[in-house]
């Protein structure tokens, strides 16, 4: 008989979440985690860090540039950054102990150590062996390498992005190896800690995949900011020095070398499924060819009884993706009908302004030869907005031209993170863009620009 109907290999969103939805459902589980701490990358050494720092640097660019106007005079605050530092690890410290306390309130075993899988139905950690109904993988993901490129991570100089959280001293200069959603968050910490730092991205412009109107005003206001970008250039080498770093790179327009010498680099080219240690080879598992587990609409892998979510399957690597796989499997082990709806899973980039994203963008639209019409709504125009020094920005809202059926938006100004979500509920009711438009907005409020852009895909906004 199987000591538990569930094991989940990893305590990251994904993972945790799909624990506690298990145990909810009656289902006898457990989870492996070799940190000493639950909540895997996101609340160790991701997410929950890197958004107390940017929140923390956030405070003191207000202190810096709009305090004075709305007549909060005073010496402009310091930056103690051990104390920075304090608080972001007390931060990490308040959730992952969170964590710790919902296992212990659903009655979740925690298996401490690194687990394998020598067979369908076991699960091997340390030395002991457990039974097991449903194995489900979620062990989350590694910082990717640049491709083609000479770079050592040591951590010091040369870091990812757990190691640019907890420098030992606040850098002069840095480079961010890639215009992506972490290097642009971390640079504009440091960036706004008072760091020279500059951007270099493969492609032609930052956020790939990004709405390309949003991606371009996106980096014009972070340049405004005093982030420096190299785009269309690729790193090839990274080397140290005296305790500096030095990157050779190549402009791709003309094949040009330059190089560049700098305090710190931050390599920030994304992230690759982790599955190293757990013997799937010898289970003999069907990846795909970018090195992620295969998986069927269930999250069911090729082995029997042996199941995955998260960032090791294909997909947005986001948290949230992740926690909703979760929870959607937990339903489907219990015997319900667990679903995913994976057009409306929002993005965000937590930088000043913030940028949101759900459903298709315009170059999607139009590569799909899909009739579309597009409702755009400045900050401009926002009251709130202009009163808190936030006008930066826009919100776009893209519905069928016959329908009226929303489609996406792209957000680029403030609380853009939460603004979506506005439209996801809508687009998950399947609302029309008339919907939206005819739904009483309290004044003054940020959300009232989602209604403008709305009523700009009928007769037109009110306030432009």
């Amino acid at each position: 008989m199987a000591q538990y109907d569930v094991i989940i290999i990893g305590s990251g969103p994904g993972g945790y979440v799909c624990a506690i939805r298990c145990a909810q459902l009656g289902l006898k589980t457990a989870v492996v985690e070799g940190r000493e701490t639950l909540g895997g990358t996101c609340l160790n050494i991701g997410c929950i860090p890197s958004k107390a720092l940017l929140h923390a640097t956030e405070a003191l660019r207000e202190a810096e540039t709009t305090f004075p106007k709305m007549g909060l005079k005073g010496k402009t605050p310091s930056v103690d950054w051990p104390q920075m530092q304090a608080y972001k690890q007390d931060t990490i410290d308040q959730n992952t102990k969170g964590i710790e306390f919902l296992f212990k309130k659903n009655k979740i075993d925690w298996l401490k150590g690194w687990g394998s899988i020598p067979e369908a139905g076991r699960v091997k950690v340390g030395e002991e062996t457990h039974d097991v109904k449903h194995i489900v993988i979620a062990s989350g993901s590694d910082v990717a390498p640049v491709p083609g490129a000479a770079i050592e991570v040591d951590g010091k100089i040369v870091v990812d992005s757990e190691g640019a959280l907890s420098l030992p001293k606040i850098p002069r200069s840095m480079v961010v190896v890639g215009g992506g959603v972490i290097g642009l968050e971390l640079g504009s910490v440091y960036s706004r800690l008072g760091t020279e730092v500059t951007v270099i991205e493969f492609l032609d412009g930052i956020t790939p995949g990004q709405d390309a109107e949003v991606a371009k005003t996106f980096q014009r206001i972070l340049s405004r900011q005093g982030l420096k970008f190299i785009t269309g250039a690729a790193v090839s080498e990274v080397e140290t020095k005296n305790g500096k770093a030095e990157i050779a790179y190549k402009l791709r327009k003309d094949d040009s070398a330059h190089d560049i010498k700098v305090d710190v680099v931050l390599v920030a080219t994304g992230r690759k499924p982790h599955t190293a240690g757990l013997g799937l080879d010898a289970l003999g598992m069907s990846m795909t060819n970018r090195g992620q587990i295969a998986v069927d609409d269930g999250y069911k892998t090729s082995v029997e009884g042996i199941y995955a979510i998260g960032d090791v399957i294909e997909g947005p690597m986001l948290a949230h993706k992740a926690e909703d796989e979760g929870m959607a499997l937990a339903e489907i082990l219990a015997g319900q009908a667990g679903h995913v709806n994976y057009g409306v899973i929002p993005g965000v980039i937590y930088t000043h302004p913030e940028v949101a994203n759900v459903g298709l963008t315009e170059e999607q639209l139009k590569e799909q030869g899909r009739a579309y019409k597009v409702g755009k709504f400045s900050f401009m125009g926002n009251g709130r907005a202009k009163a808190n020094f936030n006008a930066d920005g826009f919100v776009k809202l893209l519905a069928d031209k016959e329908t009226d059926r929303i489609l996406g938006c792209h957000v680029i100004g403030p609380m853009a993170g939460d603004l979506i979500h506005e439209v996801c509920v809508a687009m998950e009711f399947g609302a029309a863009s008339e919907d939206l438009a005819r739904t009483c907005h309290a004044h003054p409020t940020y959300s009232e620009a989602m209604r403008e852009a709305a009523l700009a895909c009928g007769d037109g906004p009110i306030h432009a």
